[in-house]
């Protein structure tokens, strides 16, 4: 008894430590566009002697608890790397398992997701989503739907993704957009190739920092057009399922000591 009184008391001045940082830090600038690569689930789960699927249900975990962050910060829009185009490799069993979770969780965060109602979110999933099964497509556009009308934050889904990908996309997209046009003037430029991509076209502003957890010093194919010179890149040796505020903190200080320089240069 008096073990788990213990336990609440240290939740309770944890949850109040939380409240407290949160309210200082959103008195600096803030982010409008944060991205994750969520790596590290199955390293996680292999550490921990479990399944491999138990990291990637603790991973998701890990994202609700991160994103209701995020939001109470006042960013706009946070994308995460959920599923590659290269993941299809992997074992039929954890695809298998990755896709039935995507499926239970898209509709869970959309039908019964008290943070998205909460705070606005709009849910879109990016990628090559033709690659899913039937199932999972539906349940993309049922989330989308139930969340099509929230207009105060984004929440972008990458899965299936990969950056050539959609790079590749864009490029096909505005040049028929310029063939179309009937303009005389047919070069394309970085910004119509920008307009095409789909962060763009799920309404993302300019992405300021770019998270990958792990320890792996590497971007995967993610977002790769859109890390221009202004978006900060870091690199976590912690596992994503363990990754928190606590990590998060040191990140958006070092994104608001920047910016307070700039304004003062």
């Amino acid at each position: 008894m008096l073990r788990q009184c213990l336990r609440w008391i240290r939740a309770q001045i944890v949850k109040k430590a939380e409240h407290f940082l949160l309210r200082v830090l959103s008195t600096g600038p803030v982010p409008q566009h944060v991205a994750f690569v969520m790596d590290g689930n199955r390293r996680y789960a292999r550490r921990n002697q479990q399944a491999i699927v138990q990291g990637h249900t603790d991973g998701f975990a890990a994202l609700r608890k991160l994103l209701e962050t995020c939001l109470r910060l006042h960013i706009r829009c946070v994308s995460v790397y959920a599923f590659a185009i290269d993941n299809f490799k992997r074992s039929p069993e954890e695809v298998e398992h990755l896709m039935n979770l995507a499926h239970e969780k898209l509709l869970e965060m959309a039908q019964h997701g008290q943070i998205l109602e909460e705070y606005g979110v709009r849910l879109n999933v990016l990628g090559k989503t033709a690659l899913l099964p039937d199932y999972v497509q539906e349940s993309i556009r049922e989330a989308e739907s139930l969340t099509r009308k929230n207009n105060k934050a984004i929440l972008n889904i990458c899965m299936p993704y990969a950056s050539q990908d959609e790079i590749t996309t864009a490029v096909q997209s505005a040049v028929r957009k310029s063939l179309e046009s009937d303009s005389e003037d047919c070069e394309l430029t970085e910004d119509d190739i920008s307009a095409q991509l789909m962060t763009t076209l799920a309404g993302s502003p300019p992405l300021e920092i770019l998270v990958r957890t792990s320890g792996v010093k590497r971007l995967s194919d993610y977002l790769l057009w859109q890390c221009s010179e202004n978006t900060q890149i870091h690199f976590c040796n912690k596992y994503w399922p363990e990754f928190g505020l606590f990590d998060f903190i040191p990140i958006l200080l070092d994104y608001q000591r920047k910016i307070w320089r700039q304004r003062l240069s």
